[in-house]
């Protein structure tokens, strides 16, 4: 008759076996375990009071060392009710700045907000290396602006605000408000910021009325005068696809984030405009000097936007940004971030710096086929030079990134501009041909001898 013993009662008889004098290997080659195992259930038995030192274990380990301490959780849990806005990555980035070290990781402290029921649990998203951030070379090269609306007085006023951020920098140039968003309100918010920052090369915004005449009745399409503005200044207004909300996806979280961490907590607070204005101010300094933005690696906005050279220059014809020199300090060199990946962009290229250097600026020097990569004045990397195959064939000192073709002495003050795809620039509202092989490219502008000389 075949009886089946429990797994305690096997463990034991083994135990037994071998306190009888039966080897080891022996017991353990009837029982089918290892020899090791045979030794366990011996220590077991001897340590831990006979039978109950047999019975089954959970194999989870006793402690962790990684495990958040409960002063850091606390920590956490009174960020998030203080600021409902904050997520992980700012919660990091708010610890790290109050000394607390180790700073634990992203996920400890999603765990830590779930776990406080602060967060929903939600499906994880698409990884971050899956989406190609677009954003223009240096600062003042692009701005976005829009009009965002949903902002109240304490008697239930609505006011709008027009908006506008530095593509490169993510810095909040135009923060207005206005009682309505027509045209000669938003081109004043435009002007103050204009004087306060300087003139960007282009001013990228949707389709609305107060923009463009572009799908407005009449004739014909004609400028507006945000279009006169722009114009004026030497400015190229850039306009979306219709129905393309995504391409000015910087403003729109700007819009984003100013509904959650300002309006938030001062929407229907305030009895006038000014004073709704004078606390939209203050929370547009922070923002911009306090506040980390993740993709200029957890730093503010402000440290990227100085790299520009966003000088004012008085000339005889309408007013055109100073000329612009590279953010680096070495000759013919140019500045550059750093990605989250490590890497930089020169001429259509990505370079590789380091996973240390993600979101530092770097300094970019060509020379003789070799990019140098610097920070702080100390050579980081070095790689060959790369070339488009069109580029290779026809190698020229203007088709180089960091190097100047010679040209003829200039009369007076000269001007950068980019040329667009067919090799045509802009200035003083006149176009102007440079060469196709110019296209996308920026160019000197200047007077020789009574005429433009380009």
């Amino acid at each position: 008759m075949l009886v089946e013993l429990g797994v305690v009662e096997q463990r034991y008889r083994a135990v037994l076996e071998v306190l009888d004098g039966v080897s080891v290997v022996e017991v353990a080659r009837r029982n089918g375990v290892t020899r090791q195992t045979v030794h366990e259930w011996l220590r077991r038995y001897a340590n831990d009071g006979g039978l109950g030192g047999l019975v089954d274990r959970s194999s989870r380990p006793a402690s962790c060392p990684h495990q958040m301490p409960a002063a850091v959780e606390a920590a956490v849990v009174a960020m998030r009710r203080a600021h409902p806005a904050w997520g992980p990555d700012r919660i990091r980035w708010q610890l790290g700045r109050d000394g607390v070290d180790p700073v634990p990781g992203r996920s400890s402290v999603y765990r830590a907000l779930v776990r406080h029921g602060l967060v929903e649990a939600t499906k994880r998203k698409r990884r971050r290396e899956d989406y190609r951030r677009w954003e223009r070379a240096r600062s003042m090269e692009l701005w976005q602006m829009d009009v965002m609306g949903r902002a109240h007085l304490a008697d239930g006023r609505e006011l709008k605000i027009v908006t506008g951020v530095d593509d490169h920098s993510r810095f909040v140039v135009c923060a207005k408000l206005v009682v309505r968003a027509t045209a000669r309100p938003v081109v004043a918010a435009l002007l103050e910021a204009l004087g306060r920052h300087g003139i960007p090369e282009q001013i990228l915004t949707d389709n609305g009325k107060v923009f463009t005449a572009r799908f407005g009745l009449g004739p014909g399409p004609g400028p507006v005068m945000f279009d006169k503005v722009c114009n004026d200044n030497g400015i190229r207004h850039l306009l979306t696809a219709p129905y393309s909300p995504t391409t000015t996806g910087k403003i729109e979280r700007l819009h984003k984030t100013i509904r959650a961490e300002f309006l938030a907590e001062h929407d229907r607070r305030h009895d006038s405009i000014e004073a709704l204005q004078v606390a939209l101010d203050r929370w547009v300094v922070d923002y911009n000097t306090e506040r980390p933005h993740q993709s200029c690696g957890n730093r503010p906005p402000a440290e990227r936007f100085a790299l520009a050279d966003r000088g004012l220059v008085v000339v005889d014809e309408p007013v055109a940004p100073a000329p612009r020199q590279p953010a680096a300090s070495r000759p013919g060199g140019v500045g550059r971030w750093v990605n989250t990946h490590g890497r930089i962009s020169l001429a259509g290229f990505d370079y590789p710096v380091g996973a240390t250097f993600a979101g530092e600026p770097v300094e970019v020097v060509v020379t003789d086929g070799l990019v140098e990569i610097l920070h702080a004045g100390v050579l980081v990397a070095t790689h060959p030079q790369r070339l488009k195959a069109d580029h290779a064939d026809r190698q020229t000192p203007a088709r180089l990134p960091t190097q100047r073709r010679a040209r003829d002495a200039t009369v007076g003050l000269t001007v950068t501009r980019q040329c667009d795809g067919s090799g045509t620039l802009s200035f003083a509202g006149a176009p102007y041909r440079a060469g196709r092989r110019f296209a996308r490219q920026a160019v000197d502008v200047g007077r020789r001898g009574g005429e433009r000389n380009h």
